[in-house]
């Protein structure tokens, strides 16, 4: 066999891997992210959830959930943004989307790199301002029914103006996958954006060395439609089998 597709399969069973871990992580943090989007009373979500009333919401179940946010920053210090790909629900759902998705903007284009740093500075601003700010307004009452669609729709009839904006500029930016290929992930998600600053410094990474000859091979089977170790790379590991020179490596990389 030879190297080539013996990396080709290596590539394609990490890529089944990845897909196994998001089903995973759907099933155990995917209500959780649901109830953040749809019934948190806060405007920002899944900060809150130690002093939270909604007493149904599965952020309740942790007495640790500092901890979960303390552990995400420290994951991406040492992976990157693997959290993005291989575990965060919301990933999941926008990479379905963007299979379907009318546009595929490559990330090396200039505009598309100034759209993806502008949005990140702008969603993290915004939760910054919200958080700290205005402390983190509570913009509905606390629904505790059980049914989650019933709460859902109690939870659009009795909002507040501020909740209802978040929440469909949230949803229509999701939507917009439909257009434009996982735009919230590349875009907006002010999570990805605190992660994409930090993956900058991380220890472990995929990354290009100086083999590589700018074919963009990589960035055709880039769900994020980048490239290895640029703005926007989840360490996901689709591309590690497609560069024709093996110009891509992982782990720590040499300076």
């Amino acid at each position: 066999m030879s190297e080539t597709k013996a990396r080709s399969m290596s590539t394609t069973r990490i890529t089944w891997m990845r897909r196994a871990t998001q089903a995973l992580m759907l099933v155990v943090l995917g209500q959780w992210s649901f109830y953040g989007i749809f019934r948190c009373p806060y405007l920002v979500p899944f900060v809150n959830c130690e002093t939270c009333p909604v007493i149904t919401c599965w952020g309740r179940i942790t007495a640790y959930f500092w901890g979960f946010w303390l552990i995400l920053l420290l994951s991406a210090v040492f992976i990157g943004r693997a959290f993005c790909s291989w575990i965060c629900p919301a990933g999941l759902v926008n990479q379905v989307i963007a299979k379907v998705s009318l546009l595929k903007s490559n990330i090396r284009k200039s505009y598309a790199k100034v759209l993806s740093y502008s949005g990140f500075i702008a969603a993290v601003a915004v939760v910054l301002v919200l958080w700290f700010g205005l402390n983190n307004p509570r913009s509905i009452p606390p629904i505790r029914v059980g049914e989650f669609w019933s709460a859902v729709a109690l939870s659009f009839t009795h909002a507040t103006p501020y909740w209802l904006v978040r929440t469909i500029v949230v949803l229509a930016i999701v939507a917009g996958g439909f257009i434009v290929g996982n735009l919230w992930c590349r875009f907006a998600c002010p999570t990805g954006g605190l992660l994409e600053l930090i993956r900058r410094f991380s220890v472990f990474r995929i990354y290009k060395t100086d083999a590589c000859n700018d074919c963009d091979r990589c960035l055709k089977v880039c769900e994020m439609k980048t490239r290895p170790d640029e703005i926007n790379c989840t360490n996901c590991g689709d591309c590690i089998g497609s560069c024709p020179v093996e110009a891509i490596e992982i782990g720590r990389k040499r300076a």
